[in-house]
């Protein structure tokens, strides 16, 4: 992708130099840039080609997965997809200046001037090819990888200002941004694919980081894009239905995310935090191969690393956190018990690394909290105002549960469905508003290519108090209905897109962000009840 991966300007210019056909004669008055290029062969093992058919000692600039995105001299991987298929896009990247096209096919028309590579498995290919291309980045980087259902950009983000100091820096790969340790850019997707994924850690390496967490997403596992990838700690927050869509069924989903522990994503963490509270975790942390070094963490009594005598309000939540050797009262900015699991998860992930316990827990209390994630809005209002990510039924559980028990006055939520997606759960969120909420505004979320009144009638089948639910299509109207609503004391949660700063309409993206409409918002109010 543009604007992640930094291109070898000189080299692919060198490439451009070149005349079409060129033989082993000519390769030897290259310039001297050219003879510095890598070769085509240096990156592939014994037993990965299939067939090829070209010079395989040839030189390459880059490479690249996106046909739009092909420079001179790059090896273009054909990536199968649901959408499209890259064999579709050979061509257009020869014309481009790709050098090397790496297929599970190869076309019955090929250009001479080009080698064709034939695996078994493109995307397997692409990470290990850009592993090796990137100088194993990982293997440089103490990296933290986080995987679970829910919690996984808050337990990277705060991993990441656990571990950072005045002068060491440490990069982070996650849903809101990835940063690279001498620049931050806007995220594109949790866990990117292969060559993003390793080249963005060959820029933290070089930018001096020596540590870095990664959210690590059940499609990422299962669609190979973390094939390999050398981790420090795996951590595993919890697993509940959501991608079931994507995964079938959840035994399936269990499986995917337990390739992260066992080896089977091609290379076993040094060590792994799991969440032993979560019945799958504490499965998990049964099965981890003995080899691996395994901190439990959780509520549970059995937990090495542990929750005692929580205190939930609104503002903090205290506790006494308990580890092996030790032991200690921390006030956190967190607030939910949800939080508390984030919290350890964290917490555990630096034990496991051999961090100072003392060290780590003193900075839980300046952490200032996620983007998105229960961030309150204060613009002088007498009630509050909380946007979260919430987009499941056991996120939405956690979350109104807990604004539920600490809210003197009325509970109010916007919420509404992804379209695209698990179409069963739907029912399941309307039913756990309907549970915790006064009054409920359903709208849009990111309907995608779905019409929103089918996203609707779906969550309609979970409605039990239709007095107490409001159906508007428009999200801004609902956040507004909302907030004409509240009174002192009361509390407004808008949740499922969180940090978010776009609503997406048949592939269409529509500039959104909750947070920025709430204060224009409020200010309307505020001005008009003068």
């Amino acid at each position: 992708m543009i604007g992640y991966l930094t291109p070898n300007y000189p080299l692919i210019a060198a490439f451009r130099a070149l005349p079409t056909e060129r033989t082993r004669t000519t390769r030897r008055t290259l310039s001297p840039i050219m003879k510095m290029a890598p070769k085509l062969d240096d990156f592939f093992h014994d037993g990965e080609i299939v067939a090829s058919k070209g010079d395989l000692e040839r030189p390459i600039s880059g490479l690249a997965m996106d046909s739009r995105r092909v420079m001179a001299g790059n090896i273009f991987f054909a990536l199968p997809g649901r959408r499209a298929d890259g064999h579709s896009y050979i061509d257009e990247a020869i014309s481009r200046g790709a050098v090397a096209i790496v297929a599970e096919k190869i076309p019955a028309g090929t250009a001479t001037r080009v080698t064709y590579i034939q695996v078994a498995n493109t995307r397997r290919a692409l990470a290990k090819v850009s592993q090796r291309f990137f100088g194993f980045p990982d293997k440089s980087l103490d990296l933290v990888g986080v995987t679970g259902t829910n919690g996984k950009t808050t337990v990277a983000s705060l991993v990441k200002h656990l571990l950072s100091t005045q002068t060491q820096r440490v990069g982070l790969i996650g849903t809101i941004n990835y940063d690279l340790g001498n620049r931050v850019v806007p995220s594109y997707r949790s866990t990117p694919e292969a060559l993003d994924l390793y080249g963005m850690l060959a820029q933290m390496r070089d930018a001096g980081c020596r540590q870095a967490a990664v959210e690590i997403s059940s499609h990422g596992i299962d669609q190979d894009r973390v094939l390999g990838l050398q981790l420090g700690v795996a951590v595993f927050t919890n697993l509940t239905r959501d991608h079931l869509d994507c995964h079938q069924t959840f035994d399936a989903y269990f499986d995917v995310k337990a390739r992260l522990f066992n080896g089977a994503n091609g290379h076993a963490p040094r060590a792994a935090a799991i969440n032993i509270d979560d019945a799958c975790g504490a499965k998990l942390a049964a099965e981890t191969p003995a080899g691996i070094k395994v901190v439990t963490f959780g509520e549970s009594p059995a937990a090495n690393v542990r929750a005692e005598n929580v205190r939930l309000n609104f503002t903090n939540t205290q506790l006494r956190l308990v580890w092996p050797e030790g032991a200690l009262e921390i006030e956190s900015p967190f607030i939910g018990r949800y939080n508390v699991s984030n919290l350890l998860a964290a917490f555990a992930a630096c034990y496991a690394l051999g961090r100072d316990p003392l060290v780590i827990a003193a900075r839980l209390k300046s952490f200032a909290g996620v983007a998105g994630r229960m961030e309150r809005i204060d613009e002088g209002q007498g009630y509050n105002v909380l946007v979260d990510y919430a987009h499941t039924d056991d996120a939405l559980r956690n979350a109104l549960g807990m604004v539920r028990a600490v809210t003197p006055g009325r509970l109010f939520v916007v919420f509404g469905c992804g379209g695209n997606r698990d179409r069963a759960k739907r029912s399941l969120m309307t039913g756990v508003v309907q549970e915790f909420a006064d009054h409920a505004w359903a709208t849009a979320d990111n309907p995608r290519s779905e019409a929103v009144t089918q996203i609707f009638e779906d969550m309609k089948t979970g409605v039990s108090q239709p007095a107490k639910i409001t159906f508007a299509e428009d999200r801004r109207r609902a956040i507004s209905l909302a907030l004409a609503e509240a009174r002192e004391g009361d509390c407004v949660v808008i949740t499922g897109k969180g940090h978010e700063t776009y609503q997406e309409f048949a592939g269409t993206i529509v500039p959104f962000d909750d947070r920025q409409v709430v204060r224009e918002l409020i200010a309307i109010k505020n001005t008009t009840t003068v």
